[in-house]
């Protein structure tokens, strides 16, 4: 008996008064403790071996909302059928349905089971009836009545033919099927030796409070020992979402390196997304099947004319960079075209063209859109990591050690950088990681020094070390995914699983 809370000695006492085997049901309303509690006890006891917990496991039916009017009003059909009867017979379908007091809903579910019970025929807008006088109730309705009558009943114990009713009912969507567990408890050998000793029921005390300390009452009273190896239930605490924990991370990284964080708008004018970063406007990049364009409104400003004219003439022959260009008559129009941002270098070349004072230092980790196909690896929205480095003296070398000291902090400990091309800088390259669980190289980042077709526009002089990548990526590597969809699914056994990054 060491040990047995008072839930455990009720339960006990009353499963011995029941002759030492009876439901859980019998066993709470004989103690006076609810259902809950008497399982809980149940749960102790069975583990200490003084009861046995035996489950059997059945289906029941119960009518819903439709199904218990039917059984009070009777099943259209029946409803119809009386109702032609007082009519003679034969009867206009609408006239019938008023006489049956049927809504319009109803009517064609009553004509079709009057049909198809053989109890009368439709001929154009008039039934008829096949029968002179009314049919006995079917099995369909005797079993309606049943569960009506009953609340639930047992599917286990119908016959062939009130299952095969059971079956047109459910058809019919008028009854639930739902599986209900029996327990009961029965004392085993060692639990009858327990109660053969004697069970004293002593009101225990749960929680040792002030008053109880103060008074001294706590030397009197029986305190409840509590089992702290025994395991508690779940416990699933509100928490940022992985993904948003992994942003959180980096932009702490950036700060802590000494950058400074900026912002831009979702939607860019053309211009700032692909132009005043040398990409041509022939480029496929910029077409329908690469780029969100909007639709209303179409086109936005660009900005002062002395900037415009600049990028105009290095697209075209190269202006004072020293470049031939790309040999065609640049656009003002295709420029102005609205897009929903396909990288934030539009932003960083937006922030040049206002600072160009060395040294600078900032990123952004925000969110762009490209017109791809969903897959395992691919997103049509996903996050990006972008920074510049602005300095006199800067090299690829610097921005090497830059991005592996950044990737570092994350945990990454396999970086190569692997020669690469991109539009707008040179040298380029690329930062590849190793992803142990997909056991292969994965691109992070695309990198490189701003070519002078895209810094003289701007009036930067200094070399500007660029970057860019996917933050899914990153999260892919730290969350150890093999699907980037999977951050975006709302997986909640994903999200109770997965725990606060580090």
């Amino acid at each position: 008996m060491a040990g047995l809370r008072l839930h455990e000695r009720k339960t006990l006492m009353a499963l011995q008064g029941l002759g030492g085997k009876a439901s859980v049901e019998d066993i709470a309303e004989k103690s006076g403790l609810a259902h809950a509690a008497v399982m809980r006890a149940a749960l102790t006891l069975s583990a200490r071996n003084l009861v046995k917990v035996h489950e059997r496991k059945w289906n029941v039916a119960t009518l819903n909302e439709e199904g218990e009017n039917y059984a009070q009003y009777g099943l259209p059909e029946r409803r119809l059928l009386r109702a032609l009867l007082r009519l003679g017979g034969e009867a206009d379908v609408d006239e019938a349905a008023r006489e049956a007091g049927l809504d319009a809903s109803l009517v064609p579910i009553a004509l079709g089971w009057l049909k198809r019970k053989d109890w009368g025929v439709i001929k154009g807008k008039k039934c008829a009836l096949n029968v002179s006088a009314e049919p006995p109730l079917g099995d369909d309705e005797r079993l309606l009545a049943k569960i009506f009558e009953s609340r639930t009943i047992r599917v286990d114990g119908l016959s062939r033919e009130l299952k095969e009713a059971l079956n047109v009912l459910r058809g019919r969507k008028l009854v639930d099927l739902e599986e209900k567990v029996h327990r009961e408890l029965e004392l085993t050998e060692e639990g009858w030796k327990t109660v053969k000793k004697g069970l004293e029921i002593v009101e225990e005390v749960t929680q040792l409070t002030p008053e109880l300390i103060i008074s001294g009452r706590w030397k009197r009273v029986k305190l409840t020992r509590f089992d702290v190896t025994a395991p508690g239930p779940a416990v699933y605490p509100g928490k940022m979402h992985p993904l948003q924990q992994i942003i959180k991370r980096a932009r702490e990284i950036f700060l802590e390196m000494g950058f400074t964080e900026i912002r831009g708008p979702l939607v860019e004018t053309a211009f700032w997304n692909f132009d005043a970063l040398f990409q041509p406007q022939d480029h496929p990049a910029r077409e329908m099947m690469d780029t969100f364009y909007l639709a209303n409104p179409q086109t936005g400003r660009l900005p002062a004319k002395r900037l415009v004219e600049a990028v105009a003439k290095t697209h075209e022959d190269g202006w004072v960079t020293g470049s031939k260009g790309w040999r065609y008559k640049w656009s003002s129009e295709e420029a102005k075209r609205l897009v929903l941002r396909t990288h934030t270098t539009a932003e960083t070349i937006k922030y040049l063209a206002t600072h160009k004072k060395p040294p600078i230092k900032v990123f952004s980790v925000d969110r762009v859109y490209r017109n791809e196909q969903v897959t395992y690896k691919h997103l049509a929205e996903f996050h990006q990591i972008e920074g510049i480095v602005v300095d006199k003296r800067v090299t690829l070398r610097d921005l090497m050690g830059t991005l592996k000291t950044f990737y570092t902090k994350f945990g990454i400990e396999k970086i190569e950088f692997w020669p690469s091309y991109f539009p707008y800088t040179e040298p380029s390259a690329q930062a590849v990681a190793y992803h142990p669980k997909l056991k292969r190289w994965i691109e992070l980042c695309g990198m490189g020094i701003f070519r002078p077709e895209v810094l003289a526009p701007v009036g930067v002089k200094c070399p500007v070390l660029a970057w860019g990548g996917g933050l899914e990526r990153l999260a892919m590597i730290e969350l150890g995914l093999d699907d980037v969809r999977l951050l975006y699914a709302n997986n909640l056994g994903w999200l109770r699983r997965t725990p606060l990054c580090q």
